[in-house]
């Protein structure tokens, strides 16, 4: 795949889906060109960093109503509407579902580029997130029932021997305990802790 990024081109217009592929790929983007939603939802496969150019109409499902579906499938690949008339309601409801731009044909080629751009960027960003926060997720999920204990202390503020006093243990032992933490987290610092944390609660 490019380095770039990879770009779905979903549109009934042959000459369109061409012209468009062949832009993209002279800019240093991947494509794959589906001429119905129908398609798109049968044969794609999801990748990453990625985005879609979506035509509003086509005669048997709508972009509306595809990117409802791939909002109720889970795909978050972002979205860019292209459509030669739109009623302001379908602009609207795009918006709301999470499109991240609109152009109405005929756009020019800077303005394409630059929603493409951020919209890969966009995908990019989310993907390493998810990324990220599945490691950390995985790190925590390594710890035993009494070291998350500790952790969801350590993350509060507590000292070790406020923590101890909590716990009904010893000084000593959380200070063992939470070695442990620090070390199957891979955190160097109390600060890494709070933002793992902040990680997990948000997943």
């Amino acid at each position: 795949m490019s380095n770039l990024g990879h770009i779905y081109i979903i549109d009934d217009d042959a000459s369109m889906r061409s012209s468009l592929s062949r832009m993209l790929t002279s800019y240093g983007y991947s494509t794959e060109a589906y001429e119905s939603a129908e398609d798109f939802i049968e044969q794609s496969i999801p990748v990453s960093p990625a985005a879609v150019l979506l035509d509003m109409r086509m005669p048997t499902m709508t972009g509306i109503e595809l990117q409802k579906k791939l909002n109720d499938m889970g795909r978050q690949t972002p979205i860019i509407f292209i459509s030669g008339e739109s009623m302001r309601h379908e602009i609207v409801t795009s918006f709301k579902q999470g499109a991240m731009d609109f152009l109405l044909k005929p756009f020019n080629l800077e303005d394409l580029l630059k929603s493409v751009e951020n919209a890969v960027e966009r995908d990019k960003l989310v993907f390493e997130s998810l990324n990220q926060s599945l490691t950390v997720k995985q790190k925590y999920d390594s710890l035993t029932p009494r070291e998350k204990e500790v952790f969801a202390l350590l993350v509060q503020g507590l000292m070790n021997k406020d923590i101890a006093v909590q716990l009904g243990t010893t000084d000593a032992t959380i200070k063992v305990h939470k070695a442990r933490v620090m070390d199957k987290m891979k955190a160097d610092s109390l600060q890494e802790l709070v933002r793992q944390s902040a990680l997990i609660k948000n997943k």
